[in-house]
Protein backbone atom coordinates (compact mmCIF):
# COMPACT_ATOMS: atom_id res chain seq x y z
CA UNK A 1 0.00 0.00 0.00
CA UNK A 2 1.32 2.97 -0.59
CA UNK A 3 1.97 5.83 2.31
CA UNK A 4 0.30 8.90 3.08
CA UNK A 5 3.54 10.69 2.35
CA UNK A 6 3.13 9.78 -1.72
CA UNK A 7 -0.62 10.12 -1.79
CA UNK A 8 -1.70 13.66 -2.92
CA UNK A 9 -4.36 15.74 -0.32
CA UNK A 10 -7.27 16.56 -1.61
CA UNK A 11 -10.50 18.63 -0.64
CA UNK A 12 -12.82 15.90 -1.34
CA UNK A 13 -16.54 16.05 -0.75
CA UNK A 14 -18.28 12.50 0.15
CA UNK A 15 -20.51 13.82 -3.10
CA UNK A 16 -18.02 14.12 -5.46
CA UNK A 17 -17.39 11.38 -7.95
CA UNK A 18 -13.47 9.84 -7.58
CA UNK A 19 -12.98 7.37 -10.10
CA UNK A 20 -12.23 4.09 -8.38
CA UNK A 21 -13.90 4.66 -5.38
CA UNK A 22 -17.43 2.29 -4.59
CA UNK A 23 -20.14 5.19 -3.21
CA UNK A 24 -20.78 2.39 -1.04
CA UNK A 25 -17.06 3.95 0.58
CA UNK A 26 -18.14 7.29 0.25
CA UNK A 27 -21.90 6.93 1.82
CA UNK A 28 -19.65 5.31 5.09
CA UNK A 29 -18.66 9.00 5.67
CA UNK A 30 -22.10 10.36 6.44
CA UNK A 31 -22.69 7.93 9.25
CA UNK A 32 -20.74 8.28 12.57
CA UNK A 33 -21.94 9.29 16.07
CA UNK A 34 -22.63 12.01 18.20
CA UNK A 35 -19.40 10.61 20.14
CA UNK A 36 -17.52 10.79 17.12
CA UNK A 37 -18.89 14.23 15.71
CA UNK A 38 -17.92 15.59 19.25
CA UNK A 39 -14.41 14.96 19.18
CA UNK A 40 -14.05 16.12 15.55
CA UNK A 41 -15.47 19.50 17.00
CA UNK A 42 -13.17 19.95 19.57
CA UNK A 43 -10.56 20.40 16.61
CA UNK A 44 -10.57 23.11 14.26
CA UNK A 45 -12.46 22.98 11.22
CA UNK A 46 -9.20 22.93 9.14
CA UNK A 47 -8.27 19.76 10.72
CA UNK A 48 -11.75 17.33 10.53
CA UNK A 49 -12.14 14.84 7.41
CA UNK A 50 -9.00 15.90 5.06
CA UNK A 51 -8.86 13.59 2.31
CA UNK A 52 -5.54 11.89 0.43
CA UNK A 53 -6.47 10.52 -2.67
CA UNK A 54 -3.88 7.19 -3.44
CA UNK A 55 -4.19 7.15 -7.33
CA UNK A 56 -1.73 4.08 -7.13
CA UNK A 57 -4.56 2.16 -5.50
CA UNK A 58 -7.86 4.17 -6.69
CA UNK A 59 -8.62 4.66 -2.58
CA UNK A 60 -9.67 7.31 -0.51
CA UNK A 61 -8.26 7.68 2.61
CA UNK A 62 -10.14 10.39 4.68
CA UNK A 63 -8.65 11.06 7.83
CA UNK A 64 -11.16 12.21 11.26
CA UNK A 65 -8.11 14.51 12.06
CA UNK A 66 -5.13 15.69 10.03
CA UNK A 67 -3.14 17.90 12.00
CA UNK A 68 -0.48 20.58 10.83
CA UNK A 69 2.31 19.16 12.44
CA UNK A 70 1.54 15.99 10.59
CA UNK A 71 -0.23 13.93 13.05
CA UNK A 72 -3.77 11.64 12.04
CA UNK A 73 -5.97 11.17 14.74
CA UNK A 74 -8.93 8.52 14.27
CA UNK A 75 -11.86 8.48 16.52
CA UNK A 76 -13.15 4.80 16.75
CA UNK A 77 -16.13 3.78 18.15
CA UNK A 78 -16.66 0.03 17.19
CA UNK A 79 -14.70 -2.92 16.90
CA UNK A 80 -11.78 -3.07 13.95
CA UNK A 81 -10.58 -5.80 12.19
CA UNK A 82 -7.04 -6.62 12.33
CA UNK A 83 -6.45 -6.47 8.45
CA UNK A 84 -8.52 -2.51 8.63
CA UNK A 85 -5.79 -2.06 11.44
CA UNK A 86 -2.84 -2.74 9.45
CA UNK A 87 -4.29 -0.97 6.80
CA UNK A 88 -4.36 2.54 8.11
CA UNK A 89 -1.63 2.08 10.42
CA UNK A 90 0.39 1.09 7.11
CA UNK A 91 -0.92 4.37 5.20
CA UNK A 92 -0.54 6.83 8.08
CA UNK A 93 2.67 7.50 9.47
CA UNK A 94 1.56 9.56 12.65
CA UNK A 95 -1.79 7.51 13.60
CA UNK A 96 -3.30 7.78 16.95
CA UNK A 97 -5.94 5.83 17.70
CA UNK A 98 -9.06 7.12 20.56
CA UNK A 99 -11.54 4.33 21.12
CA UNK A 100 -14.56 4.27 22.77
CA UNK A 101 -14.15 3.11 25.71
CA UNK A 102 -17.28 3.28 27.44
CA UNK A 103 -18.75 0.84 24.66
CA UNK A 104 -16.23 -2.15 26.03
CA UNK A 105 -17.33 -4.90 28.17
CA UNK A 106 -16.16 -5.79 31.37
CA UNK A 107 -13.66 -2.88 31.26
CA UNK A 108 -12.27 -1.51 34.71
CA UNK A 109 -9.43 0.50 36.25
CA UNK A 110 -8.06 -0.58 38.87
CA UNK A 111 -5.15 0.42 40.97
CA UNK A 112 -1.80 2.85 40.63
CA UNK A 113 1.14 1.01 39.37
CA UNK A 114 4.79 2.63 40.39
CA UNK A 115 7.41 4.05 37.37
CA UNK A 116 6.80 0.34 34.98
CA UNK A 117 10.30 1.80 33.66
CA UNK A 118 11.65 2.22 37.49
CA UNK A 119 15.75 1.00 37.22
CA UNK A 120 14.33 -0.86 40.43
CA UNK A 121 11.78 -3.17 39.21
CA UNK A 122 14.44 -4.32 35.89
CA UNK A 123 14.42 -7.99 37.65
CA UNK A 124 10.84 -8.23 37.72
CA UNK A 125 7.93 -8.76 35.76
CA UNK A 126 4.30 -8.13 36.46
CA UNK A 127 2.03 -10.61 37.06
CA UNK A 128 -0.85 -11.08 34.46
CA UNK A 129 -4.08 -10.90 36.88
CA UNK A 130 -6.34 -8.28 38.98
CA UNK A 131 -3.77 -7.94 42.04
CA UNK A 132 -1.26 -5.47 42.10
CA UNK A 133 2.06 -8.51 42.21
CA UNK A 134 5.61 -9.49 40.34
CA UNK A 135 7.98 -12.16 40.25
CA UNK A 136 11.63 -12.28 39.63
CA UNK A 137 12.90 -12.29 36.28
CA UNK A 138 15.60 -14.83 37.08
CA UNK A 139 12.84 -17.24 37.76
CA UNK A 140 10.87 -16.77 34.53
CA UNK A 141 13.76 -17.29 32.86
CA UNK A 142 14.81 -20.64 34.16
CA UNK A 143 11.33 -21.65 33.22
CA UNK A 144 9.56 -22.39 36.73
CA UNK A 145 5.85 -23.15 36.03
CA UNK A 146 5.21 -21.53 39.66
CA UNK A 147 7.00 -18.37 40.36
CA UNK A 148 7.24 -16.75 43.75
CA UNK A 149 4.50 -14.18 43.54
CA UNK A 150 5.48 -10.87 45.48
CA UNK A 151 3.10 -8.34 46.35
CA UNK A 152 4.03 -4.88 47.00
CA UNK A 153 4.35 -5.42 51.11
CA UNK A 154 6.66 -7.93 49.74
CA UNK A 155 10.42 -6.47 51.68
CA UNK A 156 12.34 -6.65 48.12
CA UNK A 157 9.17 -4.52 46.77
CA UNK A 158 7.93 -2.57 49.52
CA UNK A 159 10.05 0.93 48.72
CA UNK A 160 8.85 1.24 45.74
CA UNK A 161 6.43 4.09 45.30
CA UNK A 162 2.67 4.16 43.60
CA UNK A 163 2.49 6.83 40.51
CA UNK A 164 -0.49 9.29 40.10
CA UNK A 165 -0.97 8.50 36.22
CA UNK A 166 -0.20 5.28 35.76
CA UNK A 167 -2.98 2.55 36.55
CA UNK A 168 -3.79 -1.34 36.12
CA UNK A 169 -6.96 -2.20 34.17
CA UNK A 170 -9.04 -5.84 33.49
CA UNK A 171 -10.87 -6.18 30.80
CA UNK A 172 -12.96 -9.56 30.67
CA UNK A 173 -13.62 -9.54 27.13
CA UNK A 174 -11.05 -7.34 25.21
CA UNK A 175 -10.90 -6.30 21.68
CA UNK A 176 -7.91 -7.96 21.32
CA UNK A 177 -6.58 -6.54 17.71
CA UNK A 178 -5.71 -3.47 19.82
CA UNK A 179 -3.15 -5.15 21.38
CA UNK A 180 -1.80 -5.59 18.53
CA UNK A 181 -1.66 -1.94 17.13
CA UNK A 182 1.88 -0.16 16.72
CA UNK A 183 0.00 3.17 16.75
CA UNK A 184 -0.91 5.49 20.02
CA UNK A 185 -3.80 4.37 21.55
CA UNK A 186 -6.09 6.70 23.34
CA UNK A 187 -9.55 5.44 25.66
CA UNK A 188 -11.91 7.91 26.24
CA UNK A 189 -14.19 6.67 29.17
CA UNK A 190 -15.96 9.58 29.19
CA UNK A 191 -15.24 13.01 31.91
CA UNK A 192 -11.93 15.01 32.06
CA UNK A 193 -9.26 12.17 31.68
CA UNK A 194 -7.99 10.28 28.71
CA UNK A 195 -6.18 7.30 29.22
CA UNK A 196 -3.26 5.63 26.82
CA UNK A 197 -3.05 2.10 26.42
CA UNK A 198 0.84 1.49 26.67
CA UNK A 199 2.65 -2.46 27.67
CA UNK A 200 5.48 -3.27 29.60
CA UNK A 201 7.68 -5.75 27.94
CA UNK A 202 8.22 -8.33 29.59
CA UNK A 203 9.56 -12.38 28.58
CA UNK A 204 6.11 -13.62 30.45
CA UNK A 205 4.31 -11.60 27.71
CA UNK A 206 3.30 -7.82 27.33
CA UNK A 207 2.00 -6.13 30.31
CA UNK A 208 -0.73 -3.44 29.83
CA UNK A 209 -1.36 -0.71 31.41
CA UNK A 210 -3.22 3.15 31.49
CA UNK A 211 -1.13 6.64 31.23
CA UNK A 212 -3.95 9.18 32.35
CA UNK A 213 -3.82 12.24 31.00
CA UNK A 214 -6.45 15.16 30.97
CA UNK A 215 -8.71 15.50 27.74
CA UNK A 216 -8.00 19.34 27.38
CA UNK A 217 -4.09 18.72 27.51
CA UNK A 218 -4.34 16.07 24.39
CA UNK A 219 -6.18 18.76 22.41
CA UNK A 220 -4.46 21.81 23.18
CA UNK A 221 -0.99 19.60 22.27
CA UNK A 222 -2.60 19.10 18.97
CA UNK A 223 -3.69 22.49 18.54
CA UNK A 224 -1.46 24.86 17.93
CA UNK A 225 -2.25 28.14 20.18
CA UNK A 226 -2.72 30.24 17.29
CA UNK A 227 -5.91 28.70 16.08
Amino acid sequence: MQRMDNAVRRDISVDEVVPGIPLVKKEHYRKETAWHRDWKLAFPPSFREVAFYDAANSDLHRADIFTPSGYTIEFQNSPLTLAELNSRESFYPNLIWVLNGKKFKGFKILKHLPDVDDPKLSGYEFCHSDHLSMVRKAEVMQGLVNPKILNFYHPELKGIKLTSDLYSFCWKQPHSVWYAATARIIVDLGGHFLYELKQRKQLNGNYPYLKMMSRKSFIDWHTPPEL
